[in-house]
Parts: C-alpha cells; structure tokens; sequence
C-alpha cells in the first residue's frame, strides 16, 4: 500500500499525468468490452499508434476537467460518459452485429426502440435504476465532493488543454493523411475494430451530411451537363409523360449478403450451392459489383442503387435513410420512373419500420411498399428470418395490381447474420465437409443453405416471369458480403466490398459483362434500355467514370440535391411525398360479428400483424386466417362498431397502418 502511495504522490498527484493514465485505462477497458476475451490488449500490441491516439481522444476530454476546482467532478462525469459508451457498445455487439452509435440516441423514439430490442423489461428497469442512482451520485458529488486545495493556475490549465485538443486535431489529420486512419467506413463494425471505438463514435456524432464542396455555386452545378440535358425550362425536373409501355417492366432484387460461396477458399462444400445462380452469371449481363458496405449495411447499398449517388461523401457510417431522406424528399429511379408513367413499388420481407423505409420509400417516390407485416403464411429460418420464397407472389402481384408498367424495387431478408456457432440444421442439403474450426463449420453450413434455398427462389422467380405476358428486365444482386470474418486472403472476389450482379430479361438482350459500382448500377441499366432520364443517372450516363473529376461532379451534384440551393431544380426542392400506399391489396373489414361474448372481425387480406384496433389503441387479437380475426379482450358493446384493423410493427408495437 506504502508502495502506492509513493507512486500516486510521485506521478499522479499532478492532474496532467493523472487524466494521462486515467485515459489509457479507460481506453484499455472500452476496447476490451468490445472484443472477446483480452482484445484491448492484443489491440494496443498489435495496432500501438491507434491505440495511443485514442487515449490522446479520451485524454483532451479528461484534461479539460483540470481548469475546474471540483475537478473530481468532472472527471467523474468524464469517465461515466465514456465508461457509458463503452459498456453499451459492448452490450449491443453481444446481440447484433452493427456497434453503437451516435444515430441509435437520435432521438427518444429510436432510444426506445434499441432498448425494447436488446434488453428485457427487468434489464430495462435496472438501467433505469441504474442512471438514477448515478444521477443521485452527482447530485451528491457537487454538493459533497473535494475541491483543489489551493489556487487553480486557470490560466496554465486552460492553455495546456487547449494545446492537448489542438494536438488531437493534429493527430487526426496527420493519421488520416498518412492512411493509419480513415473517414470512410463501409463495414462499422470493421471500422471500429480497426480505428478504435472513440473515434469513430465521435465520427458518426460529428461528421454527418454531405460537406459543402469548395466551388460550389449554380454555375459548377449546372456545368455538369449539356445544355440538351435540360428541360426547357433550364432545370433537371422530371417532366410528366406517359411513354411507360415503350419500355419494360423493371425489377431490382437486391439479396441479402449474397455472394457465391465457391468463392470462399478457405472451406470446403459437399456441392455447389448456387448451380442456377453461376448459369445467370454466364448466359446474362454480368458483372463484379463494387458495394458501399461489407458484412452489414445493407440500406447503403440500397440508396447507392435507388439514387445513384456514393455514401461516401456522407460522413462515416452515416445511413440517408435514417438522416436526410427520413424528413426530406428527393429525386430517386422511383420518382424519375414515376414521371414517365411507371408505377412504382418496395417490396421487403422484413419490417417495415427498419430504415425508416416507411417514411423514405415515401419521400422517394414510391406508390407501394409491402413489408413482412402485410405478407401471410412467411416461412422462416431456423434464425427467425423471412426466407426468400414468399417474394415470387409479391413481385408478380405488385405487376399485376396495375395496368402501367412496373418499376419494382425488392429487398431480400433470408440471408441475414448473426450465423449460429452450433449445429442448427439437421440434414442439410449443402455440407461443409472442411472449415477452419468447429466454430466455423457450423458458421458456413448455416449460411451456405440459406443461399442455397435463395438460388432456388431465383431459379422460380425467373420461371414465374419467363411466362408473364409483358417485357420484364429483373437487375439481380448482392448487397455485401455475409458478417463471416472473411478475411481479402480467403474470398477470392475482387475485394471485400464486391460481390456480383446479373442482368436478366424475359426478351432477347445482348450479353455485355462489365464491373460496376452500386451507385453507377441503375444507370446502366437505364442505359441499356434506352432510358435517359433523371439527373444523377444521366450525369453518370454522359460522363466518363475515369475522368479525374468525375467523382468529384457527382459530390457536387448530390450536395446540391439534398443539402444545397437546389440550382439543379431552378432553386426549389421539386419532390413531394407520394402518399405511398402500404401493401399493394387492400386491407378490408367486411363485417364485426358477435358470438356469446366474443367479437370477430371478417375481412380480407388479414395477416398475423393484424390486430384489432381501437382509437389507437391495440387490442390483444388473435389472427384465425386471412379472413378472419377474433378479439381477446372484452369491449363495450357501443365502440364495437368503431373497431379497426391496423398492421403492427413486430419489434416496437407501433401502427404502421390502419384501415380507413
């Protein structure tokens, strides 16, 4: 104890050296909560210099406490911040896969929601217990806590800290100038293993949005194109017409962590699970597909492709879906399709509130979005996901719905992680006959059959549209890589961010095999079909994409899109909501009947989301069939009547929808 004394009072009593360790300390238990077993540790060995530049992070906070008398006050709210995201990051990464982040505090709604999905209702109240009882600490701390004895050299103190922040800010730029680190994160969870968690919390709280490029102005906007690019007007404007029916029906699939896992060369199959899949590959238009995202991030890709601008140029790990696009409309395939006569629909087997995709497919463009809520009878993977298969009726019923031709935007759900590290499957239909580890076998075995019965749906799917009566281009492919700890040394595709994509029509059309990145997909599309219209997807149409400023045009353009004066559009934001539809059937209440004291509630197009409803409030139902729904709960004879029927979001309980 002598022992330590000794040190405190020979280093540590002075506050600079203190806050100095503290920090390293800090940052060594931050890391370890989120790696297994001594990560923080083996990362301080093997990664020293980020490490160290995250405690200087934790550091420049600490420091800053050193200006005050209660000092201990603030290093003791200091420490609880950072102890606070450390212990969340790690809680959340032992039940998904994506880590905290400052977008999960976005607001209250969101902060609830990740509460309701991680925790149970007693955790949830322990933690309530938990923040009072450190509040209470605080409270008491101010009022009761020491003071530095003596006087506070405030000028010394405030000129060391701001010199700590500057050397901070130094840091940063130096290290992401010399590549140690980077702004970019295609795979969060990757980025935080490798740039550390403090960092890129703080990135994914500070640097959001597009920044402002340096000549922006309406003349580098509108220079971007041709003067035949515009409409009369002298704008970008999708112009109303109804040409739909000289072209075909257009159908994106994108399919979750979808890749080909022959490409995997550090396992070994009983057989090849994609056979049909491989065939597209070599008889279609084809192609490596650069993704913006890798092992997860799968609404990235989905803006890449539906927009065709980069989430590069957003900050680090920034989703538009739960950012710009959520309150703000914008151009999209949808509203481009739209103005030329298409109807336009989502379809996804998963929730509809994930994403915000029922409030930005919205602001997009989109007529239709039908979520697993408004499907029935979904089968599902040993790990709770929709499989694939219930997609074929919901895309040839999107088509059908209308008379227009249809621009069908689909998201598949089916091979979606966490992958088990147990056996889950008994008699698979695909082995691993070779893995790494017991740990790994059962990884790949789990995943390599659900990509297998996803080939499958896509050798129906193409059946089912080979014989519809229209013109049908369906544009195929993967949205990352699955969350496998794939390393570049065992995938034998271009990169860990390319997986493949697949042009496939029911109408004879040239095979042209050519790479690609996810934001330049719709416009090649768009191009084979003759399709010239909408303002990113010509820009990337007419301009050649190994032009030294190409990227730097499009960052332009999409600043002006979405965060600037909108001299694309003649100064005015152009796009409205599409009061878009959920479900492309209607929900329909045909009658309440009463039998002893039970009520029921015929209709059509029931599914097990359907519950009854009552001035908003959701009444405990059960679902009988697609017809049919009984009421649990006693009413009072006179709101019968007024009863409704509401789809309800599976995870938070919210109303998505509500019969009229």
């Amino acid at each position: 104890m002598n022992s330590l004394k000794n040190i405190y009072d020979k280093y540590l009593r002075n506050s600079f050296v203190f806050c100095l360790v503290w920090a390293f300390i800090l940052n060594m238990i931050i890391e370890t909560l989120a790696r297994k077993g001594f990560g923080g540790i083996e990362f301080f060995i093997e990664s020293p210099v980020v490490f160290l530049y995250n405690t200087l992070i934790i550091f420049a906070t600490l420091v800053i406490a050193t200006v005050f008398s209660r000092r201990v006050f603030f290093v003791t709210v200091i420490t609880c911040l950072w102890l606070a995201i450390g212990i969340a990051n790690g809680v959340i990464l032992m039940q998904r896969i994506t880590p905290f982040t400052m977008k999960d505090l976005s607001n209250l709604t969101d902060g609830m929601s990740l509460l309701t999905n991680y925790f149970t209702k007693w955790q949830i109240i322990a933690i309530i217990a938990g923040l009072a009882a450190v509040i209470v600490a605080f409270v008491i701390l101010w009022l009761k806590g020491p003071k530095k004895k003596g006087r506070v050299n405030h000028k010394r103190n405030l000129m060391v800290a701001v010199l700590v922040v500057a050397m901070t800010f130094g840091a940063t730029f130096g290290l992401v100038k010399i590549n140690v680190l980077s702004t970019f994160f295609g795979n969060l969870g990757y980025a935080y293993s490798d740039y550390g968690v403090p960092y890129c919390f703080i990135n994914t709280w500070l640097n959001t949005g597009i920044n402002k490029p340096r000549n922006y102005s309406e003349e580098a906007v509108k220079g971007l194109f041709s003067k035949e690019d515009f409409n009369e007007d002298g704008t970008m404007i999708p112009v109303q017409e109804d040409v739909d029916e000289d072209y075909p029906n257009i159908l994106f699939l994108q399919l979750e962590s979808f890749v080909d896992p022959n490409l995997f060369n550090h396992i070994e199959l009983s057989k090849n699970p994609v056979p049909f899949f491989q065939s597209l590959v070599k008889n279609y238009s084809s192609g490596n597909l650069k993704v913006p995202a890798c092992g997860a991030g799968t609404a990235n890709t989905e803006f890449e492709v539906m927009t065709g601008i980069s989430v590069k140029f957003f900050g680090p790990g920034e989703y538009p879906f739960k950012s710009v696009l959520k309150d703000q409309c914008a151009e999209s395939a949808a509203a481009d399709l739209k103005a030329m006569g298409y109807s336009t629909h989502a379809i996804h087997n998963h929730r509809a509130l994930f994403y915000n995709r029922n409030q930005v497919f919205d602001n997009i463009g989109y007529d239709t979005f039908t979520s697993l809520e408004y499907m029935s009878g979904v089968a599902k993977t040993p790990k709770n996901w929709a499989k694939d298969e219930v997609l074929t009726d919901q895309i040839l019923e999107s088509m059908k719905q209308t008379k227009s031709r249809d621009y069908t935007y689909t998201i598949s759900v089916q091979g979606h992680g966490k992958y088990p590290t147990e056996q889950v499957i008994t008699n698979p239909e695909i082995q691993v006959t070779y893995a790494p580890s017991e740990e790994m076998k059962w990884k790949y075995e789990y995943y390599v059959n659900q990509v297998y019965e996803m080939d499958k749906f896509l050798k129906e799917l193409t059946s089912e549209l080979e014989k519809y009566d229209e013109d049908v281009v369906l544009v195929l492919y993967g949205d990352h890589i699955p969350a496998l700890d794939v390393t570049e040394d065992s995938y034998d595709g271009e990169n860990l961010y390319t997986t493949q994509y697949v042009i496939w029509s029911n109408f004879d059309m040239k095979k042209k095999d050519k790479n690609l990145t996810a934001y330049q997909l719709t416009a090649e599309v768009f191009d084979r079909l003759g399709i010239h219209k909408g303002t990113t997807f010509t820009y990337h149409q007419k301009t050649d994409h190994n032009a030294k400023g190409y990227l730097r045009g499009l960052k332009l353009l999409a600043y002006d899109m979405l965060y600037g004066k909108n001299y694309i559009y003649g100064g005015e934001n152009p796009f409205k909501p599409a009061g878009m539809k959920m479900g492309t059937k209607d929900i329909v209440i045909n009658g309440v009947t009463r039998v002893g004291d039970k009520y029921y509630i015929k209709g059509e197009n029931f599914t097990e989301y359907s519950k009854i409803t009552l001035d908003g409030k959701v009444l405990e139902t059960i679902y009988l069939n697609p017809t049919l729904l009984g009421l649990l709960e006693e009413v009072d004879p006179e709101d019968a009547e007024n009863m409704k029927v509401s789809q309800i979001d599976k995870s938070n309980k919210d109303i998505i929808s509500t019969t009229e």
